[in-house]
């Protein structure tokens, strides 16, 4: 028996105990297989699955390597089916490869005649495939290589995509050069920190894929990178406008870029320029039943695109990167965990997945700040508490969630850390609005217009607004390094990747190195405290120990 710090287990679990000498060395191992589902204290779990074999595959990690990995870290003898098992999922990547022919075109090849016989007599993949070139190869129409590369992976038989990608139209871009954090540069001195560096070097050896970094490790930076590597035109999708001007800032920082070779694709501006920056919105606006901007993507020769948040990617806009396969796709997120389970599209359609630094590690390592999350429970004036339970099912949570008493709370916390950059995070306007006026706060929500949202945001950075009151609006892209305290007082049933998000707003490194406060503020005994329970499983799973204390 091995004294590793892994237990494999037949279920395809991996447990790995924190506290072992070669814990760090076997975390980094298995990282490139397996999925990290739990990271409390003493025992990290992790989950092995199709997907993430295939990942690794992508990676160019065959099966070898990955029993070699789970045998000589595994404490006790690792089960003979899980192992078999492995090699026959791993085996299955690859049968199926897209490549150039010079005479047809894109074709698809085998190395498993069955296979192609399988896959041919497949209703729905017999309709995106030409005529037979012989036995082991047939002709792909060049349009259906996304939707193609989509069917084979629900048949569990994903294809290699070898048959490459167009240059785009070159355009240079460089990273202004400089030795200082990255975090804030000044007089442009600044340089790539490792993590980043690696990202972008193994997302360029792949091709296509996806970067996942917690917020506040430099996500842009990482983009900024692969567009100098690119050196061609890029098209930028993002969130929300007030994160499309963030990028142009970022760029403008950090490249040799300039205000004329950046434009801004939005609902307030159509400009279309080497480096070009389009929110999913407008291109996922519908008119007659059409998206009429949806042809920004194929109309131009990019060379790079690049997804911000790409766990959110609307569905048109999936449909659409899947008549993007023959250009260079970068993916960049917090976390792959989609609510709708459609993380195998992100798979096919942008790419696997080329760098994943789990929060922890980049918390360890200075970049990003540590977080004590807090959550605060409250009880439900008996008025309420009637109220609660005689109402519908349809109308409980935000009979809770907006509770008079949580306003109270919010002036209490917010008085107890008076001088802080504080947030108030919410998903119900009028109760947003109610807080915003105790507090004597300004509010930004939807109809916030863009440049008061800016005007607000960048108060708030330069500390002559100490405290903001958002909506859902500042879930995503929304870089506010200072804020040290947040406290949440309703938010999407539950959502783990808002509970990512909102946490997110606090994770950029303070310039004191003080530790950021995240509240939620629950409604004891409702289904308030049901979706928290869900959320804050989320946080443990990070590593995010949290404290439950009852309302000041």
């Amino acid at each position: 028996m091995n004294d590793g710090p892994l237990i494999v287990q037949s279920d395809k679990t991996i447990l790995l105990e924190t506290a072992h000498p070669q814990a760090t060395e076997a975390r980094h191992a298995i990282a490139a297989f397996a999925e990290l589902e739990r990271a409390p204290e003493h025992m990290h779990s992790y989950r092995i699955t199709p997907l993430g074999l295939w990942n690794a595959r992508a990676a160019g990690l065959d099966a070898e390597q990955v029993l070699d990995t789970l045998l000589t870290f595994s404490r006790f003898p690792v089960p003979h089916p899980l192992l078999i098992d492995i090699a026959e999922v791993m085996s299955r990547y690859g049968r199926l490869t897209l490549e150039k022919d010079p005479v047809h075109g894109l074709v698809m090849r085998t190395s498993d005649f069955p296979v192609l016989e399988e896959v041919i007599h497949a209703r729905k993949i017999g309709a995106l495939l030409g005529p037979r070139i012989d036995p082991l190869t047939v002709v792909v129409h060049s349009s259906q290589r996304g939707a193609l590369k989509q069917l084979l992976l629900k048949a569990g038989w994903p294809a290699e995509d070898r048959a490459g990608y167009v240059d785009g139209t070159p355009h240079p871009i460089a990273l202004t050069a400089g030795d200082a954090d990255a975090v804030a540069p000044k007089d442009g001195a600044w340089s790539l920190r490792p993590y980043q560096d690696l990202a972008v070097e193994n997302f360029w050896a792949g091709g296509s894929g996806v970067v996942v970094l917690p917020c506040g490790a430099g996500k842009t930076i990482v983009g900024a990178a692969a567009m100098a590597v690119s050196g061609t035109t890029t098209l930028i999708l993002v969130t929300n406008t007030v994160s499309a001007r963030q990028w142009k800032a970022e760029l403008l920082r950090r490249t040799t870029l300039t205000e004329a070779e950046i434009g801004e694709y939005s609902g307030a501006a159509k400009e279309v320029r080497p480096v070009t920056i389009a929110t999913y919105q407008v291109l996922t606006l519908r008119r007659g039943g059409l998206h009429p901007h949806l042809e920004l993507l194929n109309d131009n020769d990019w060379g790079l695109i690049i997804y911000d948040e790409v766990h959110l990617l609307p569905a048109p806009i999936f449909r659409m990167t899947a008549e993007l396969q023959a250009r260079r796709r970068l993916g960049l997120t917090a976390t792959l965990v989609r609510e709708d389970g459609r993380e195998g599209e992100v798979f096919s359609l942008i790419g696997p997945k080329r760098y994943d630094a789990p929060w922890k590690d980049i918390e360890a390592q200075g970049y990003i700040a540590p977080a004590d999350c807090v959550e605060v429970r409250i009880d439900l004036p008996q008025d309420e508490r009637m109220a609660y339970a005689m109402a519908d099912d349809a109308d409980k949570y935000r009979l809770c969630a907006t509770s008079e008493s949580k306003s109270a709370v919010v002036e209490k916390l917010a008085a107890e850390h008076a001088g802080e950059q504080l947030l108030v995070i919410g998903q119900y306007i009028d109760q947003l609005d109610e807080i915003a006026g105790r507090l004597g706060a300004p509010l930004i929500k939807g109809e916030t217009p863009v440049k008061e949202r800016e005007r607000l945001f960048g108060e708030f950075r330069r500390g002559a607004v100490k405290t903001l009151v958002v909506s859902k609006v500042a879930n995503f892209s929304i870089d506010l390094p200072e804020a040290s305290v947040a406290i949440q007082v309703s938010g999407s049933f539950g959502s783990r990747q808002e509970e990512a998000q909102r946490l997110g707003r606090l994770m950029r490194p303070k310039a004191d190195g003080r530790t950021a406060r995240f509240y939620t503020l629950v409604a004891r005994d409702t289904v308030d405290a049901d979706f928290a329970a869900k959320r804050q499983r989320f946080l443990a799973e990070q590593g995010y120990a949290y404290r439950i204390i009852d309302a000041p």
